[in-house]
């Protein structure tokens, strides 16, 4: 029987402390990505984005098992956030104004052959709305600054101020990249008070 790896156990960078910030370098990885717009709980971009995300990345969990014996569990949902003034994330909260990107790791043996072929397959039967724009693409993060958030995501903005505003420029460092977070629960089954979040953003030496 083909050992289904499990990534989020495997990987080094789903692992991050709670109550302190961490310093890590994040290997680059290939994602499945979706972008969009808005409030997440209030727009259906976001939930179009997800129908389209899922079923592409099942696609290419049953062909890697049936096709080269390797199985894994489909890792957690990321995302990448940011604003055209980053103040309406971090602090402010402005959802309206929010941009993202909704990712799923996939491993590096899936190339872009098993990629077209699981989007084909997706679109087989009741195609989602917005299956073409997904996308397989590299993501590179290299140095960042990491902390494991237990709560709600409405309660991430003080953990954030002290990530931007005070860990990172004390230890001489400045942001680069994009706000990134790893859904380590599942929303459908978690209360908002045991929600278990990644926070990670990418910097680079001032």
């Amino acid at each position: 029987m083909t050992e289904k790896i499990d990534f989020k156990k495997t990987l080094a960078s789903y692992h991050a402390p709670r109550g302190r910030f961490e310093i890590v370098d994040v290997p680059t990885r290939r994602y499945l990505m979706i972008d969009g717009h808005g409030d997440p709980n209030a727009s259906p971009m976001y939930s179009d984005a997800l129908a389209a995300l899922y079923p592409v990345a099942y696609k290419l969990k049953f062909a890697s098992k049936r096709e080269l014996g390797r199985d894994y569990v489909v890792p957690p949902l990321e995302g990448l956030w940011w604003a055209d003034d980053m103040d309406a994330f971090t602090t402010a909260r402005d959802k309206s104004r929010w941009e993202w990107t909704m990712m799923l790791f996939t491993p590096e043996w899936i190339d872009d052959a098993m990629f077209a072929a699981a989007v084909a397959q997706a679109g087989v039967k009741d195609a989602p709305t917005r299956l073409p724009d997904v996308r397989l693409e590299t993501l590179t993060e290299g140095q960042s600054v990491q902390t494991l958030h237990l709560g709600s995501f409405d309660d991430e903005a003080p953990v954030l101020a002290r990530m931007h505003h005070d860990f990172i420029p004390s230890n001489g460092l400045r942001l680069t990249g994009k706000h990134h977070e790893i859904y380590l629960s599942d929303v459908r089954r978690s209360t908002p008070e045991k929600l278990r979040t990644i926070l990670r953003q990418p910097v680079a030496i001032v």
